[in-house]
């Protein structure tokens, strides 16, 4: 197998090629401000539960996730899941490679993982206090 180019290229942050042509669910777990680019601006980078890069937020892309979730507040976003996915968008006039968002399809993911079946608990037998003391003001639960 000959060698990918773009392993020639790491990144700090998720690319469309690190997806490889598939999509990906993932699990919000914050949203930081970091310095990057060319002109070293503060823009905002979600990350993922158990990944380690994240992927610097457009408008495109932030749009979408509000969409999604229904607020525009980054602290909300924490624990929502949404599917990554490789595409292309023109860029400076031409196309280049791009990460977008879009919801998880709920009904595809019950089909993925579905809810373990529990198993119903034996009855338990309760006896009955029949002397006459007031009933304990604590609830123990």
């Amino acid at each position: 197998m000959s060698p990918n180019i773009n392993d020639a290229f790491p990144s700090n942050y998720l690319k469309a090629s690190d997806l490889k042509g598939t999509q990906a669910v993932v699990t919000i777990d914050r949203v930081d401000f970091e310095e990057g680019g060319r002109d070293k601006e503060e823009k905002p980078v979600i990350y993922f539960v158990g990944k380690t890069k994240g992927v610097v937020l457009n408008k495109t892309n932030s749009r979408k996730i509000t969409e999604i979730i229904g607020s525009a507040m980054t602290e909300e976003w924490q624990g929502h899941a949404i599917v990554l996915y490789p595409t292309e968008t023109e860029f400076a006039g031409e196309m280049v490679e791009c990460i977008r968002v879009k919801a998880v399809n709920k009904a595809k993911m019950q089909k993925m993982t579905p809810e373990p079946k529990l198993k119903p608990k034996p009855a338990m037998m309760i006896e009955l206090d029949t002397d006459n003391d007031p009933p304990d003001d604590e609830v123990p639960f």
